[in-house]
């Protein structure tokens, strides 16, 4: 198992032959070596020092701590500073990584289930001009009303394939209410309650 305490000292002296400035060699010189995790070199600051971070994340200085340590590890690695210096520290940074993860995949579902509803009500909208457009004589009221059924079975339909789940797919379904009424002549709520009566029978 490698010692990385001992890879770090080894290392040190080379690093910091390799970069410049106050800032840096005072972030060098309070940094602690905490793990050699996979391929990442976990370094930790003292929370008191944690401003002085950003030098060791610098890119210059990055690539010569990771440089100097590869060589000695013989093994490619990739640095991560996090505040702290215990093994402690870095398993509460892992678990702040895996709730970010957690969330982040969360919004990408969310986003992707928002493409995909808008999608499809946009489908059914679009649905229903063609049908209205395709309805003969349509200024007659019981051709009317035949769309009216027609499209309330479809919009009906497309709610038990598409649940209403979110504020983007609930204005969609809206929008669908919405054309029916437009092009039927009906109150929109009156729609919106045969669509919900029919949507439940099935």
């Amino acid at each position: 198992m490698v010692d990385v305490a001992e890879v770090w000292a080894e290392a040190l002296p080379a690093i910091k032959d390799g970069v410049t400035g106050v800032g840096v060699w005072a972030a060098l010189n309070s940094s602690v070596p905490i793990a050699l995790e996979d391929d990442t070199l976990v370094i930790g600051l003292p929370s008191k020092e944690s401003e002085l971070s950003g030098h060791l994340r610098l890119a210059q200085t990055k690539r010569v701590i990771e440089h100097e340590v590869t060589i000695r590890l013989n093994q490619k690695v990739t640095l991560r500073v996090i505040e702290g210096t215990s093994e402690d520290d870095w398993a509460t940074e892992k678990k702040r990584d895996a709730e970010r993860k957690r969330l982040q995949d969360q919004a990408l579902a969310r986003a992707k289930r928002e493409i995909e509803a808008g999608t499809s009500w946009e489908t059914i909208y679009e649905q229903l001009s063609r049908r209205y457009a395709a309805t003969p004589n349509r200024s007659l009221p019981q051709n009317r009303a035949r769309f009216f059924m027609d499209a309330v079975a479809v919009v009906a339909e497309a709610l038990q394939e598409t649940p209403v789940t979110d504020d983007l797919s609930e204005r969609q379904f809206a929008r669908c209410i919405e054309r029916i009424s437009q092009y039927s002549e009906i109150p929109s709520t009156i729609v919106a309650m045969h669509v919900l009566q029919k949507s439940f029978e099935g």
